[in-house]
């Protein structure tokens, strides 16, 4: 894990290197408002297919953005990202394929329009439950819901921000909140809480690095990058959440997207479901999910 979070701290921090030329300072007094959304559909339609296979169709709507102004020595910024997608097959029915909350908001005191004395909030969680899936494609009981997990960073720190392109937050005094508020999963002492318990707190350092830029003609990237790890006999185990989305503009009204996932909670133990439909929680394990979309978009 920590070879993985070397990598992904690196080609992070390469990233914004490459974007230091960009002089889009932050002028005082005006909103600055940032985004793309749109969304994804496929479809696939089969008759009498000898090769085999099967109908299904699949849709992805989502939205990333950011809102900021600065007022003298003020600087007020928030992001939110949305995202949800489903397919359907004749065998398999209606499954979710992806489902995101994130919304971020911060306070911040410069007196040289780069560094910030800032206060962070933020809240991560998903729309609709989610099921576990056995080889056989049968669903057994499900194993999040919104709300469960629910999480919240809530720290004081600095951040650099010398541009509209992006920001790094360093935070020695961030706490962590953790919330399963369902009976089940909490009974089940789901996503590192105690068994019968709902909430979850831990106090450490955070780390969050954000780019927004464009790479090239009609081609822009937003990622996101969020570290943790808490005071306790575990530290130095780093919770990692990397998000990417990488927008490439067709024409006016067609748009192709890469969207990538890297998530590792030390806290949340894998499942595995047995062929004889039994289930077997194991360690922790690197998260990783990638979409390839292509459909309607709109940049903002």
């Amino acid at each position: 894990m920590k070879h993985l979070l070397f990598i992904s701290i690196f080609i992070f921090f390469v990233a914004v290197v490459n974007a230091q030329d960009d002089k889009a300072k932050l002028e005082d007094g005006k909103w600055y408002l940032k985004g793309v959304t749109g969304l994804n559909l496929s479809q696939t339609a089969l008759s009498n297919w000898s090769a085999g296979g099967e109908s299904s169709v699949a849709g992805t709507a989502y939205m990333n953005g950011t809102l900021t102004r600065k007022s003298g020595n003020w600087l007020w910024a928030n992001a939110l990202a949305l995202e949800y997608g489903l397919t359907n097959t004749k065998t398999q029915g209606t499954r979710k394929v992806s489902d995101k909350i994130d919304f971020t908001t911060q306070l911040g005191y410069s007196t040289n329009d780069k560094w910030f004395y800032t206060v962070m909030g933020d809240f991560k969680s998903q729309f609709a439950k989610g099921y576990n899936y056995s080889k056989d494609g049968e669903r057994s009981r499900y194993i999040s819901r919104f709300m469960a997990p629910g999480y919240s960073n809530i720290s004081l720190g600095i951040e650099y921000r010398p541009n509209t392109v992006y920001s790094i937050y360093l935070s020695p005094a961030a706490g962590k909140l953790t919330f399963v508020q369902d009976d089940y999963l909490s009974d089940l002492g789901s996503f590192g809480v105690n068994p019968g318990d709902k909430f979850k707190a831990e106090f450490g350092a955070y780390l969050k690095g954000r780019l927004q830029k464009k790479i090239m003609e009609n081609v822009e990237v937003i990622s996101t990058a969020d570290f943790f790890t808490a005071y306790s006999k575990s530290f130095g185990n780093i919770d990692v959440n990397w998000d990417v989305l990488l927008s490439m503009k067709i024409n006016k009204f067609l748009s192709a997207t890469i969207n990538t996932t890297l998530k590792y909670d030390d806290d949340v133990k894998s499942i595995k479901i047995e062929d004889d439909g039994t289930e077997v929680k194991r360690g922790p394990k690197v998260q990783f999910k990638e979409m390839l979309g292509i459909g309607l978009a709109y940049n903002f």
